[in-house]
This record gives structure tokens, C-alpha cells and sequence, in this order.
């Protein structure tokens, strides 16, 4: 056919308004159809959005199974009604692969699906505007993470994801063979960033990090995406909070700028109280307001006292956003620098946002010695470090940094009621699959 010479590559529904006026071949998967004297009214849906095709019965698709991959060439006209303001004119169409019989609707503006059910169809699931609009933030809030960070003067490096020993010195690992060696699933990036701020001084990573924890709760996972920075030559861990409360903020502006395909999710992301300075609440003051001043709440926060020092921070501050510090050292790992004019008291902090922990950083030991003495006070082997240890046999800076749970921070920011929801395939206690 004559139009199919005049056509170069394909058009992407994003590129659509452009092309009015001339001819395109587009593809995307059979959304929805509707029939209207004659004339029949397709939604294609690609990885960039949505677009409406008009054809006849000669050039239709009417025996083409909703999210059926197919392709449509017609001509570009103007069109307020329709997606970016054009429709397509089908002068041909193709299914190019068939779909089985969906075990939900995708059509309908809102997913009402159980947990399990859309966790379980997750390849099916997340086609829907609801589950792609999730991914796509994290996608956008990744990228802004690197690019405030780049901007500061930090490398991003890649750590290993296998490792010999326990970042946290904790038991939430999960093992695995390695040639017959016992090895594990890395907790963190801990101890490689701290030794790469003897490289670099200023580093970041972006990578999948793994808790053995045995958690069924709505704020966990056992993989989760970690956005980690270490950095050297600070006074404390207030210079690591002011890069925290930068690069959140840059964040959440990022966020609010980026189109979205959901009102109700425009909403929530909109709302967000972000100040300038977001308020610090030392531990012990967080634990007077809760009116606890010991037992097991005395040495860190539960979920509940979580949504109630947030709850302070939005009536006396009206922020989303809170600092708490001075963690009891015992409750933090072994690399934490103790506050020198507190006893017990750690150079730490979380950052709460709407009820929930997002981050945890502070200032790390920098002296060997200090390593040494650490170690043995917690009853763990320095032998088991000991690649580790070198770096501050050789000069390492006073330095500190953060981990932040991507998946935590979209949930709360999107307003989704669990953490798996922010996850593309989750994995938890009881799911491995798919």
C-alpha cells in the first residue's frame, strides 16, 4: 500500500500530537474498544500512554481480545476529546500477538483487585495505569536521587551483593553456597561504601539490599531497593542530615513536577509539607512526648510512636518530614560513632516521613582502635572484618551517611497502604513468586 511507503519507524503515543496532519504507524496493546453506529472506537495503550484509533469494520479489530499487542496505520487528526488532543484514522490494522482470556478487567479506571490476586498476576497487574504510575515515580525519584548527588560531588560505585560476613553484624541473613563456602546476601553496602570514602571520598549506590527478617507486616520487605551515600571529612552526622534533608527535598520537588497519570495520586504528591529545615526531635524528648522513659520503647521507636512523633511534627511544624537523633548507641550498629558529650547516647538519626522510617545515617567510627575496642564490646571477631578494617589502619576521615528505603519512601508519598504495592515483584515471608 501507498501509505506504507510513506511512513519512517513508529510513533509512540507521546510523539502523537506532533504528527497531525500526516500519516503514522503506531503500536501499544487493545485497551478497550466501544462501537458506535458503525464505527468503532479503540483505546491502544503504550509504554508512554494512551491514544484513540477510530476504523471501520473493514480495518477493525473486532475479534482481537482486549491487551492484544497490535498495530495501526492511519491518518493524524486534530481531536479535543481524545488522548493528547488527536485521534488516529485507521486505514489498516494488525494484531500482532493475541491475548487469553484476562482473569480481571484492565479497562475500568480503577483496579479493584485483592493484594494477593494482583501481586500474584503481577505481569498482567501492573499494565494498569494504577500500577504503572507507581514505577514510574520511583523511576523518576532514582534518577533524581543521582543527579543531586552527582551534582555534590559524589561517584556512584556498585558493591558486591554477595559477601563473606554481616555488614550490621546481626543475624538477619540469608546464606548461600558459594563453591562450597558459606556466604551471603548483602545487608547493605555499609562496609564498602565506608571504604570507599578512602577512594573517592563522596559515594553513592543504587542496588537491591536483603533482610532475613521474618516480617509479615505492611512495612516490610525482604529485598528492597536501598539509596545509599557515604561521605568523608563532615564535623558530625548533622553535616549527613543536611544532605539528607537536600536531597529529599530535591526529591519530592522532582516528584511534584513530573506529570502523573492519576488525579488522585497528583493529589497526594502534591500535598506533601516539605519546609525548608525539616525539625530534629532528640530520642529522649520524642520518648517524653510519647510519656515512655523506659522499657523496651526507652531504646527505639515502635511503628505506633513513629505516627505519633510525625503527628507532633505536622501540628508543631507543620512538616511530613522529621529528624529524630541520639539513638541509644546499643540499639545501633557497631560502626556508630558514640555523641562524646553523652554516654550511650549514638551520632545518629532516622527520618520519619508521614508516620513512617524512611532513612537511617549518622556518623561513623573513623579510628582503628575505635574499630577494635567496638567490636569487641558488641562480642564480635575483628578476623571477620578484617579486609574491612584495613582502610582505617590507613588514614580514613571522620565520615557518615545514609541508607533510604525507595520503596517506603513511594508508598508514603503515593499513599498506598502497603510496602508491597511499591515494589514491582515483592519479596516477602511468604512470597518468591513471580
Amino acid at each position: 500500500m501507498k501509505h506504507k511507503e510513506q511512513l519512517v519507524g513508529r510513533t509512540t503515543s507521546a510523539q502523537l500530537p506532533a504528527m497531525a496532519g500526516r500519516q503514522a504507524l503506531v503500536m501499544g496493546w487493545l485497551q478497550s474498544r466501544r462501537s458506535m453506529g458503525g464505527v468503532t472506537f479503540y483505546v491502544l495503550r503504550d509504554g508512554w500512554g494512551t491514544m484513540q484509533v477510530v476504523g471501520d469494520a473493514q480495518v477493525g479489530l473486532a475479534d482481537a481480545s482486549l491487551e492484544s499487542a497490535v498495530s495501526v496505520i492511519g491518518d493524524v487528526v486534530a481531536e479535543d476529546r481524545a488522548p493528547g488532543g488527536v485521534e488516529i484514522r485507521a486505514l489498516e490494522m494488525q494484531v500482532i500477538a493475541g491475548a487469553e482470556t484476562l482473569p480481571f478487567v484492565l479497562s475500568k479506571r480503577t483496579l479493584n483487585l485483592s493484594l494477593p490476586m494482583m501481586l500474584d498476576h503481577a505481569a498482567l497487574s501492573l499494565r494498569h495505569p494504577q500500577r504503572r504510575v507507581v514505577f514510574r515515580l520511583a523511576d523518576r525519584l532514582m534518577a533524581a536521587f543521582r543527579e543531586v548527588m552527582r551534582a555534590s560531588g559524589f561517584t556512584e560505585i556498585q558493591t558486591p551483593k554477595l559477601t563473606g560476613g554481616a555488614a550490621e553484624g546481626g543475624a538477619n541473613l540469608f546464606s548461600v553456597d558459594y563453591f562450597g563456602r558459606e556466604a551471603y546476601l548483602a545487608q547493605s553496602p555499609q562496609l564498602y561504601k565506608q571504604m570507599m570514602v578512602g577512594v573517592y571520598e563522596r559515594v553513592f549506590e543504587v542496588g537491591p539490599v536483603f533482610r532475613a527478617e521474618p516480617h509479615d507486616t505492611a512495612r516490610h520487605l525482604n529485598q528492597y531497593t536501598s539509596l545509599d551515600a557515604e561521605m568523608g571529612f563532615i564535623r558530625d552526622h548533622t553535616d549527613v542530615m543536611g544532605l539528607v534533608e537536600g536531597v529529599v527535598s530535591a526529591m519530592v520537588r522532582f516528584a511534584q513536577a513530573v506529570p502523573v497519570e492519576l488525579d488522585e495520586v497528583s493529589k497526594e504528591i502534591r500535598g506533601v509539607r516539605a519546609p525548608k529545615r525539616f525539625p530534629v526531635i532528640q530520642f529522649s524528648d520524642a520518648l517524653q512526648i510519647l510519656g515512655q522513659t523506659n522499657g523496651p520503647a526507652a531504646e527505639d521507636l515502635a511503628p505506633h510512636d513513629e505516627m505519633e512523633i510525625a503527628r507532633w511534627a505536622r501540628e508543631e511544624h507543620g512538616s511530613d518530614f522529621v529528624f529524630v537523633t541520639g539513638f541509644p548507641l546499643k540499639k545501633r550498629p557497631f560502626y556508630t560513632h558514640p555523641d562524646p558529650e553523652c554516654e550511650g547516647v549514638s551520632r545518629s538519626f532516622d527520618l520519619l516521613f508521614r508516620g513512617l522510617e524512611i532513612v537511617t545515617g549518622g556518623q561513623r567510627l573513623h579510628r582503628y582502635p575505635d574499630y577494635l575496642r567496638a567490636l569487641g564490646e558488641r562480642g564480635l571477631s575483628s578476623a571477620a572484618f578484617v579486609g574491612y578494617l584495613e582502610s582505617f589502619r590507613w588514614g580514613m576521615p571522620p565520615h557518615g551517611g545514609f541508607g533510604m528505603g525507595l520503596e517506603r519512601f513511594v508508598m508514603k508519598l503515593l499513599g498506598l497502604g502497603n510496602v508491597r504495592e511499591a515494589a514491582l515483584f515483592p519479596r516477602t515471608l511468604t512470597r518468591l513468586d513471580p
